[in-house]
């Protein structure tokens, strides 16, 4: 391989890293937006917070389904992501569950909207469901692992059911603005801790 071949092939893979991080970039902030403004906000407004032009959107997802397909991926693989990092990183396995929960919530308040775009295509969505249970309930098992062996929480709750509990609870967000899912959510993981 001659330097040029070597120069040229760094410069493609630097590329590719710069085209991934601002796709990451761009999924990033429509998720944002669908937070606050859901799934039929505009797509200008995502390019806005993204900082990029609306073709550089249509040019990575041209259809609206195809950018929530691809934010819905993205936001599993950040709850899947972070679970192992908060236990790294967080004082108490305990810690680390709730700092989690709260980062599913995050992606549960913006999952409802998104399902309710995606079950025209039930199929599709009943890959993403899958998925999600796939990538989502080995973290959530490794935490509430974690916390039990260290004596901080009760021992008899499956992650499944408290993933379920946490949906749950996640519902009413979008019908009330009033509606605190949070807050709900953290007196349910409060009421795991053992007693001291």
């Amino acid at each position: 391989m001659s330097d040029s071949d070597a120069g040229a092939e760094a410069t493609a893979r630097s590329q590719r890293k710069d085209a991934q991080r601002n796709k990451e970039s761009l999924l990033d902030a429509a998720a944002a937006v669908f937070v606050t403004a859901g799934v039929e906000a505009p797509v200008r407004d995502i390019a806005a917070k993204a900082g990029v032009g609306t073709g550089t959107i249509y040019r990575h997802f041209p259809t609206r389904a195809d950018l929530i397909v691809a934010v819905y991926r993205h936001q599993v693989e950040a709850c899947a992501e972070a679970g192992p990092a908060l236990l790294a990183s967080s004082p108490t396995p305990y810690t680390a569950l709730g700092r989690w929960i709260n980062l599913f919530v995050d992606f549960l308040v913006t999952k409802h909207g998104l399902a309710a775009v995606l079950q025209a295509d039930n199929a599709g969505f009943e890959t993403l469901h899958a998925y999600f249970l796939d990538r989502l309930v080995p973290v959530c098992t490794r935490l509430l692992d974690a916390a039990t062996e260290s004596g901080e929480i009760r021992t008899d709750l499956r992650a499944i059911e408290l993933m379920r509990g946490v949906g749950n609870l996640c519902i009413g967000a979008d019908s009330d603005p009033r509606y605190d899912a949070r807050r709900l959510v953290e007196l349910l993981i409060a009421g795991l801790r053992r007693p001291q």
